[in-house]
């Protein structure tokens, strides 16, 4: 096998890889999908091609300063995706962005097997433990209620008890809002939480994500 063929195989298995992770977070709906996780893998599998044989005959070569590069590079990328209207969300994604990114290195570096077994680790993480983890622990949520009577905001936020975090009371629009900050069980979804919210006396749900 020529040496071009081998560089070759090593950017496909790269893109390869990192398209099936992209492919796992397409379905969830993520913000980074196929295309983001395949360029990620590609760039870096090329990157570590490069930082091999590219300066292979420099001076002071040294192939691990390209790849430090590459880590500190994907990290910034994935601190773009975590951070959303001041909020902090998209942990996994970014998370599957940088290892996306350490399976192109492998794969740019010819460890095949490594790259693959990687792969498949990320994949039993996102979808097996996902699965598990879902169902324990809380998760926080923040909803606006309403009333014309401040009172019953009150009363509303007392009824919620300790899953009621830091709250803001103020009024707009002739209505008292007050935007609570909860942590409600994983098990609870969604929908049963705005049904358990629109049971609340005098009380309207405005908001809730």
């Amino acid at each position: 096998m020529s040496f071009t063929l081998q560089l070759v195989i090593r950017l496909l298995v790269a893109g390869l890889l990192g398209a099936v992770i992209g492919y796992e977070r397409e379905l969830r709906a993520k913000g980074a999908g196929v295309r983001t996780h395949v360029l990620v893998a590609l760039g870096a599998a090329l990157f570590m091609i490069i930082s091999q044989h590219g300066f292979a005959g420099a001076p002071r070569f040294d192939a691990a300063r390209v790849a430090a590069g590459v880590v500190s590079g994907i990290g910034f990328l994935g601190g773009g995706i975590i951070m959303k209207k001041n909020h902090v969300s998209g942990l996994t994604t970014a998370a599957g962005l940088w290892v996306t990114g350490a399976i192109g290195m492998g794969a740019g570096c010819g460890l095949y097997l490594m790259a693959g077994l990687c792969t498949f680790l990320v994949l039993f993480c996102l979808e097996v433990l996902n699965a598990y983890a879902i169902k324990f622990g809380q998760r926080e949520v923040d909803v606006v209620l309403s009333s014309e009577n401040e009172l019953s905001l009150v009363n509303a936020v007392e009824e919620l008890g300790k899953q009621a975090g830091h709250f803001h009371l103020y009024k707009e629009n002739g209505l008292y809002k007050v935007a609570v900050n909860m942590r409600v069980s994983k098990r609870e979804t969604p929908l049963e939480l705005m049904t358990r919210l629109k049971k609340l006396p005098d009380v309207a749900l405005d908001s809730m994500e």
